[in-house]
């Protein structure tokens, strides 16, 4: 949503539209934001039109106050994690990058909005879902807390969540578990296949 009018014909001769230079220099100040913080975010879909879903929770992502999308992985396909195998329909996953003023308590609302809004229904664990908005690291912070562990408990052991977060992040380090990158090479990528064909896209 702009934060200003539209430049169409104003019922007030004397509202001038804000000029583009205005617009540039606000939207600038919005991108760098204020001592923002680098989180990873993972995204993962496994109902309904997946890439779509994905997209749009990246740029209702983008569209939230405080945060801006900095990188988007390419896509994975994967097969669904602790189900029989051919229960469920495989996953896409993708990994994004954000600079937020948010803290962390903050983010993970907007993620459980977001999953919301694109219908995400909790009735089982490991159960299929029209979207995964998982937080994976925050900046540097290590907590216990049980409504959001960070970094997340499991990031480490996924290769769907490794292996686009590698793509994206080739330096990227796990607090307390070392680079994303040896940690994927512990884990393999068996079952994670890159989808060339698909692509998602940073938001304007």
């Amino acid at each position: 949503m702009s934060l200003f009018p539209s430049n169409g014909p104003q019922s007030d001769p004397t509202v001038q539209p804000v000029p583009a230079s205005v617009v540039a220099q606000v939207d600038a100040a919005d991108s760098t934001l204020s001592n923002p913080q680098r989180a990873v975010v993972a995204l993962g879909s496994n109902l309904g039109n997946r890439l779509e879903t994905i997209q749009g929770a990246i740029d209702a992502l983008e569209d939230t106050p405080g945060v801006r999308v900095k990188a988007v992985s390419p896509v994975y396909e994967t097969e669904p994690w602790g189900v029989d195998a051919g229960s469920q329909p495989s996953y896409f996953n993708a990994v994004v990058v954000i600079k937020t003023t948010l803290p962390p308590s903050s983010l993970l609302e907007r993620g459980q909005a977001i999953e919301e809004a694109f219908d995400r229904v909790r009735d089982e664990r490991w159960g299929p879902r029209t979207i995964d908005v998982d937080i994976l690291t925050y900046a540097d912070v290590v907590s216990d807390d049980p409504r959001l562990t960070l970094p997340h408990p499991r990031a480490h052991q996924r290769a769907f969540v490794l292996a686009p977060w590698h793509d994206v992040d080739p330096e990227a380090q796990v607090p307390g578990r070392g680079p994303v990158a040896d940690l994927l090479t512990d884990v393999g990528q068996e079952g994670v296949q890159p989808r060339s064909d698909l692509e998602l896209r940073l938001p304007d």
